[in-house]
């Protein structure tokens, strides 16, 4: 798996974020570069984790789908006559 890049717009979302729960939950003030090395260490450590259930997600729902259609496929078949 690559990196996990963002764009700048949301690196930028994210940092403001991330100084707004510091002051309101937490009553302190930091700097946008410190909710920038924040975002740096969660998307390194913590992205991977959110990343790999994503795929798992992905994985899943694509198995019930699949489920899906094999069960309308086999509902398709036709009925064989009698064989006498």
């Amino acid at each position: 798996m690559s990196d996990i890049r963002l764009s700048k717009e949301d690196h930028a979302w994210l940092a403001e974020c991330i100084r707004s729960y510091f002051e309101t939950e937490l009553d302190q003030e930091i700097g946008n570069m410190d909710a920038g090395f924040l975002i740096d260490f969660f998307a390194e450590t913590a992205g991977p984790v959110f990343y790999n259930q994503g795929l798992r997600d992905a994985q899943a729902l694509l198995s019930r789908k699949l489920e899906d259609v094999a069960d309308e496929l086999s509902a398709m078949e036709k009925l064989l006559p009698s064989r006498r």
